[in-house]
């Protein structure tokens, strides 16, 4: 990051020790769109949008990649000053002090291991019906499930652990699978919509789909809207890899931006088509169903491309989409937030333990298997609390206040960092300014919003019997350890919060090219 000054004594640069060069756009840009993992967030978030917009998703979805598209700017800015795989937490400790840079961090975090027991959960059930195990793998509270959610977890931590590239050409394959699946379902289901071939139910396509206006009130708009912020999130997986890339200056942005539209494209797609095919009526296949939330692409499946013949093999190809997808997700979640809190224990902001890297595959140690470790618990956690998918849907709006709050503080964190620089030129003023300005203040309202939506599920409190939802829940109790651990913190590492690790004049800790 260009500096202003000197670092004081007290700071000292450390290399972290990863793999540089590693990743080209390609790659980067291919674990920036599987870490969003295209399938699962259809199958666990299509049904839950459906419900609060109608046939307004597809409106819904082409509103939501606008604050993605707004804030992956910000994040190329910044990557272009700073190239470090703590992102949100370094630039906002720049740019704002300790405090705020910490809480990004955190927010990272949370939203991370939050979002693991579903794909645990996804991978789980998914991995049953694969094999045609409908009775356990339809049970989602099944002990089965549960252990191969778990062995799931276990799995893509080692691949992580093993190194960025064998993580990187796992990727290329798993999401090579997904999006030609994805597009042979779309395609398929709408040919047989137009042929007259759909099941009772079906609609014809229309335009008025994209009209956001008819959507029945502004507390569903934004509600949808909130979903669908999840089902893009994940493409900053791109800038968390940074130092691991080549021209990791110019790189890594430019792949979330990619990224974003690549995802844009491949939901409307999808979502018209199976709009189309399910229609969204409340029985049988329909989207309206909220029988089919955990699983609604092998529900439709199975009725766009039969159960003989090659109609079968499609089928379990799609199922094996929606695993590859769930698996691509769960590695590429991991990867960040060991990245996450491997620059924070570098810069002191926790403990240095979480800074080790593994000689030779030049991976975060402690921090990919701590993050793994976690994400087990709290999975098994939820699995025991859960009372169905009314958990996912809450957990799905707790993790998007997390991603609202990160994602919109990287967006006023680009315009402060440069904010001496907005006047040089249009360009600057927009795409450092204007713009991640405009998809911060949009994010952080929709995440303030979502404080107050219809939760899923709701919570008696013992003892005074209030009724409070259980994404309310959720966030609040992220929130509070992540005060506990806040707390411990600045206690145990004084120094960065003391502002002698990290300021805006700390040179960048890279490692050497």
């Amino acid at each position: 990051m260009a500096t202003t000054g000197s670092a004081t004594p007290q700071e000292e640069q450390v290399d972290k020790g990863l793999k540089g060069g590693a990743l080209g756009l390609i790659s980067t840009t291919i674990i920036a769109t599987a870490s969003v993992a295209p399938a699962y967030s259809i199958a666990a978030t299509l049904v839950f949008v459906v419900a609060v917009v109608s046939l307004q998703a597809p409106a819904v979805a082409v509103l939501a990649f606008v604050p993605m598209l707004l804030t992956s700017i910000g994040y190329s800015e910044l990557n272009k000053a700073d190239p470090d795989c703590g992102t949100t937490f370094t630039w906002a400790t720049r740019a704002f002090g300790p405090k705020t840079g910490w809480a990004g961090g955190w927010g990272i975090i949370v939203s991370d291991v939050l979002v693991m027991a579903s794909l645990a959960q996804v991978a789980g059930q998914y991995g049953f019906l694969l094999f045609n195990a409908k009775g356990i793998g339809s049970n989602a509270t099944s002990p089965w499930v549960l252990l191969v959610g778990v062995l799931w977890i276990v799995v893509m931590t080692y691949i992580c652990y093993r190194g960025i590239e064998v993580s990187a050409n796992f990727q290329k394959v798993l999401l090579g699978i997904e999006l030609v699946m994805l597009l042979v379902l779309s395609v398929t289901a709408l040919v047989k919509v137009g042929t007259g071939n759909a099941p009772a139910g079906h609609l014809t396509p229309s335009a008025s789909w994209l009209n956001p206006f008819s959507v029945p009130n502004f507390s569903a708009f934004v509600s949808g809207v909130i979903l669908m912020v999840f089902i893009y999130w994940g493409w900053d997986t791109a800038v968390a890899v940074n130092e691991e890339t080549k021209d990791k200056n110019k790189t890594p942005g430019r792949a979330a931006i990619i990224s974003t539209v690549i995802l844009l494209v491949t939901y409307a797609i999808v979502i018209f088509s199976m709009e189309s095919f399910a229609g969204i009526k409340t029985t049988g296949n329909g989207l309206g169903n909220l029988a089919n939330a955990g699983d609604v692409l092998s529900v439709q499946g199975s009725l766009v491309f039969g159960t003989s013949g090659f109609g079968t093999f499609l089928s379990r190809l799609l199922l094996l989409m929606v695993l590859s997808s769930a698996a691509a997700s769960t590695q590429t979640t991991i990867l960040p937030t060991a990245r996450t809190t491997l620059s924070m224990a570098v810069y002191k902001a926790i403990p240095a333990s979480f800074a080790k890297i593994h000689r030779t595959h030049l991976t975060p140690t402690v921090s990919t298997i701590v993050m793994g470790a976690i994400s087990a618990i709290v999975y098994i956690a939820f699995n025991f609390a859960s009372n169905g998918i009314g958990v996912i849907g809450d957990a799905v709006i707790a993790i998007g206040l997390y991603i609202a709050f990160y994602y919109g503080l990287t967006g006023f964190t680009c315009a402060w960092y440069y904010r001496k620089n907005l006047t040089s030129s249009a360009r600057n003023l927009w795409m450092q300014g204007i713009l991640p300005v405009a998809g911060g203040l949009i994010l952080f309202f929709l995440g303030g919003w979502s404080l107050w939506l219809n939760d899923f599920t709701m919570w008696t409190v013992p003892g005074i019997n209030w009724q409070v939802g259980g994404a309310f829940v959720i966030a609040a109790v992220s929130a509070i350890v992540g005060l506990i651990v806040f707390a411990y913190c600045r206690f145990a590492q004084p120094a960065f919060f003391r502002k002698q690790t990290l300021t805006r004049a700390t040179p960048t800790l890279a490692p050497d090219e």
